[in-house]
């Protein structure tokens, strides 16, 4: 029992309410290395009649990687762990899929400004390729009302941060709501980042006449 002044308080807690979740999986140094070496050799090819990147650029192919043989060993892996999220939300379906995969090539120099991906549930990012100054993604706090006041504290913490710069690696998959606003720094390295990106969605999909996620009550009546 803790004590306050003349004061004995029964129970203090906190209750994280309305979390953005972080999905992180990482491959084994083995495994990964393999199979990015096969995701470089197929974007050579995708880039073959493309010039070379200058500084600061960055090229991104199509979205449709999922559907290429190429790619099946990368893409099953992350389907597989899409799976995994959904279960760990308790999301009700029949199916998942990628919607949308596709590679992103960034000339030491590049960066990617703040954006979301509409339309579906789930987004996340594979890297390929990472060196040092370029392993780092940036999320913001999606609450509007953060910004009524803006404390000075001791120490950076998540539960007054305003964004979050969530350090990666080679062989990472970073897993995140659709809706979570991210952007990539300034590539830092000496080398090209590379990294795939994906979309995905779960089936049926739900509709706007039915209550499919009701309130959740902490305190039983």
């Amino acid at each position: 029992m803790a004590q306050w002044g003349n004061l004995r308080l029964e129970k203090t807690e906190v209750i994280p309410l309305f979390p953005s979740f972080l999905w992180q999986t990482e491959l084994k140094t083995d495994v990964y290395r393999a199979l990015n070496k096969k995701v470089r050799e197929a974007l050579v090819e995708l880039m073959a009649d493309k010039p070379p990147l200058a500084p600061g650029a960055m090229f991104q192919t199509e979205q449709s990687l999922h559907q290429r043989e190429e790619f099946r060993p990368l893409t099953d892996f992350i389907h597989t762990t899409v799976g995994e999220v959904l279960d760990h939300l308790k999301v009700t379906r029949q199916s998942h899929r990628l919607s949308a995969c596709w590679a992103n090539v960034g000339a030491p120099g590049s960066s990617h400004k703040a954006h979301l991906h509409p339309n579906n549930f789930l987004s996340g990012v594979y890297y390929v390729q990472a060196g040092e100054g370029a392993r780092a993604i940036c999320f913001y706090d999606p609450r509007p009302q953060i910004g009524v006041i803006s404390p000075h504290t001791k120490k950076p913490n998540l539960a007054t941060a305003t964004e979050v710069h969530v350090p990666v690696s080679e062989g990472m998959l970073v897993i995140f709501p659709a809706w979570l606003q991210h952007r990539v720094d300034k590539n830092n390295s000496d080398a090209a980042r590379i990294s795939v990106s994906f979309n995905a969605v779960f089936d049926p999909l739900p509709t706007g006449g039915e209550d499919t996620a009701p309130g959740l009550r902490l305190v039983e009546e």
